[in-house]
Formats: structure tokens, C-alpha cells, sequence
């Protein structure tokens, strides 16, 4: 599916998921106008997504942004100055959207490139939007996130793997919503 040419092992076998924090929404603004001041133009869409975008909801305390360039596959045309502004590839998954994932330090933060019109964008949106407006999802996701992060995990991306189910069934929700039903 892809390469992870850094994996990020889980500290100690654990996933920290902490209390949202308020502060996340002005962590994301300040990496966004970091990521747009170095890619100018080639930045088609910067976005604030996972779970620290919504709310209320426990996360790990890692900022997720969507960069939408015009086309991921085509590193040349922005990896160069995203690694200039402190950002390192971590994953290149050629076979799913051509996805990369840059990890960016101080602070933590997860930047996933996509090529404009990748379906992920969309539903990344979705998911952000359902579980800000749905209590009842953001709760069973809490709920999920913390009791799986009870458990050792060897990766950070197996305890990603191990919410897929309920995710999935999140996200059904989501599209039905979306849908109008």
C-alpha cells in the first residue's frame, strides 16, 4: 500500500489521548500560515482536521492538517519547502491518493498532502463535521479512542487501524446525514 519511512512507534507501547485543549484551534493557525507563507500558491487548500479540530472531543495532542496541492505525487513541487519550514515525509503511499505525511515537531503536528479532487479530503471533512455536530458520536469516539488507548501498541498507525470499525460505522452515519436522511 505504501511506505513508512519513518514509522512512529508509540511511546513506551502507549498512545497519549488527552482532554481537548482550546489552544489546538490557534496551534493549527499558526501552522497553516507556516505551511501557506512556504508553499505560496502551490497550497491549494490548508485544513484543520482529525481530532483536534472538533471540540470537546479527546485527541491525541497532534495537529492533523490536510494540504490539498495539485498534485501529491509530484514531491518535487512542494516537499522541498515544506522540509525547509521544518516539516520531514514520513509515509509516501503511492497507492492510496498518492497520500504523503509529513511530520512536523515543535509542535506536533501531521501534515497530509492530497492532490485537489482526492475523495479523502472530503471525507476527512465529513468525519470532522458529523462529530461536531453529533454528541452522541463524539462521545462513543471519546469513549473509543481512550479505552483503546489503554492498550500497547507498537506503531501509532495500529492503534489508527484498531478504530476502524467503529470509524466506519461513524462515518455511515455521517454520509446518511449528509445525504439528508
Amino acid at each position: 500500500m505504501g511506505e513508512a519511512l519513518e514509522p512512529e512507534r508509540a511511546a513506551g507501547g502507549r498512545v497519549a489521548v488527552v482532554d481537548y485543549d482550546p489552544a489546538w484551534a490557534t496551534v493549527f493557525a499558526v501552522e497553516a500560515a507556516k505551511v501557506r507563507a512556504a508553499l505560496g500558491a502551490a497550497a491549494l487548500g490548508v485544513e484543520h482536521v482529525g481530532s483536534t479540530s472538533v471540540p470537546g472531543l479527546a485527541a491525541k495532542p497532534v495537529i492533523d492538517i490536510n494540504l490539498t496541492v495539485a498534485d501529491s505525487a509530484d514531491e518535487a513541487a512542494y516537499a522541498p519547502a515544506l522540509e525547509a519550514a521544518g516539516y520531514r515525509l514520513i509515509v509516501r503511499e503511492p497507492g492510496w491518493f498518492e497520500h504523503r505525511m509529513f511530520k512536523g515537531d515543535a509542535p506536533a503536528a501531521n501534515l497530509h498532502a492530497f492532490s485537489a479532487g482526492c475523495p479523502e479530503l472530503s471525507r476527512m471533512r465529513l468525519m470532522r463535521d458529523w462529530l461536531r455536530y453529533s454528541p452522541d458520536d463524539l462521545a462513543l469516539y471519546a469513549r473509543t479512542k481512550r479505552a483503546l488507548a489503554e492498550r500497547a501498541w507498537e506503531t501509532v498507525q495500529d492503534y489508527a487501524e484498531a478504530k476502524g470499525e467503529v470509524v466506519g460505522q461513524i462515518l455511515a452515519r455521517a454520509e446518511a446525514w449528509a445525504a439528508g436522511g
